[in-house]
């Protein structure tokens, strides 16, 4: 029994051609030639990152005529979210140091 390949949320936004993906797909549903505009690699090598996007569930797609029209599913994006909300505690605290700092600098 084979399962299918499945990518996790962190592997496929770890691709800045993938990350590109998404941020055209956020203004608007786009098909693959227009998606393929935006790169100077192939349509094939733009349908691998869509799969991956898509195995992800981070785009989802539809046909419409012959084409393929995808839209993005930002949903799966709260897991990074929620991740890195956690750290934030520590940049609040760095900014917390800084800001004591500049306004005590004569204290230095």
């Amino acid at each position: 029994m084979s399962e299918a390949l499945t990518h996790d949320v962190y592997q496929a936004i770890a691709d800045p051609s993938r990350r590109k993906m998404m941020e055209l797909l956020a203004k608007r549903d786009a098909s693959i030639k227009e998606i393929s505009e935006h790169f100077s690699f192939s349509r094939t090598a733009v349908v691998k990152h869509l799969l991956v996007l898509s195995e992800a569930e981070l785009v989802s797609h539809h046909k419409s005529g012959r084409e393929k029209i995808y839209s993005l599913q930002p949903a799966q994006l709260l897991e990074i979210k929620e991740w890195i909300s956690y750290f934030e505690q520590f940049w609040d605290n760095k900014l917390s140091m800084l800001t004591h700092m500049v306004e005590n600098k004569e204290d230095y």
